[in-house]
């Protein structure tokens, strides 16, 4: 198990520091001049699974694909709910996390900030929040959400709710297993037919949790008919199709959050 740690950290930092590396404070596209986001509301939901069941390799969110997006939403201005599927403290996985001085600009900025690592300590369920109020949905991957995402009926129904709603739905790395049970208003798997990227087969045997996931994202988001994209492997890669936007990796994780904002500034043009 160390070994596929040391694996994991040794290939995103190759990936992330030699192919266009995120740069996790670029301004995202202008909404209305000023490059703010002002009266944006954004929902973000991660996952409270800590462990790769069965087993009990230790899991949870990949921090960068949390920090990158919601440090970026927030410096344009908009508002950012943390919430998560069982509330409580987030579980951070620890292989996305590397000595002071050697992380993704956010994630140094994350471990400096005592405000936002109070709130990832103690998130609300995201059942206890209305939804009715935001504007857009964020989904931060991390193996973790291979392991909760899926079997919850509540975040399958709130991705069909925003979908039909016309709101944005957005998920990156592992982060659209949250789609893969959620179902669009006639009943047809929400990615059917819609362009859309997560981790790939590949990137997961690079890795070496293909055995230890309980399914391969890139596998089943093509068997429920969605249209899956990539990019090389740990190479920042992400896509939009109208409403839905999709991240393939961690590195993939500030061009996610530009998707986003370029989409919400086409609902307010």
């Amino acid at each position: 198990m160390q070994n596929r740690r040391q694996l994991l950290k040794a290939l995103t930092a190759v990936f992330v520091a030699g192919a266009a590396a995120p740069v996790a404070f670029a301004r995202v596209p202008d909404i209305n001049g000023k490059g703010q986001l002002p009266m944006t509301r954004i929902l973000m939901v991660a996952t409270s699974a800590d462990r790769m069941i069965p087993g009990t390799e230790p899991t949870g969110v990949w921090l960068e694909e949390l920090t990158t997006p919601y440090y970026a939403f927030r410096d344009a201005g908009a508002e950012v709910t943390l919430a998560s599927i069982k509330g409580g403290a987030i579980p951070v996985d620890q292989r996305s996390v590397n000595a002071d001085g050697e992380n993704d600009a956010s994630v140094e900025r994350y471990l400096k900030d005592e405000a936002l690592k109070a709130e990832v300590t103690s998130t609300p369920v995201f059942t206890s929040i209305d939804p009715a109020g935001y504007d857009a949905l964020f989904l931060p991957g991390g193996h973790g959400t291979m392991f909760d995402y899926p079997g919850s009926d509540e975040l399958a129904r709130l991705v069909e709710r925003y979908d039909r709603e016309g709101k944005i739905v957005a998920a990156v790395c592992h982060g659209p297993a949250g789609l893969v049970s959620a179902k669009k208003a006639d009943g047809t798997p929400f990615v059917a037919d819609r362009r859309v990227a997560g981790f790939t087969d590949s990137e997961e045997r690079a890795v070496g949790l293909d055995q230890a996931v309980p399914f391969l994202l890139e596998t089943r988001l093509k068997e429920l008919g969605g249209k899956h994209e990539g990019g090389p492997d740990f190479a920042p890669f992400a896509l939009r199709d109208g409403n839905l936007v999709t991240g393939q990796n961690p590195a993939s994780a500030t061009r996610t959050a530009e998707l986003v904002m370029e989409a919400l500034k086409d609902k307010v043009a």
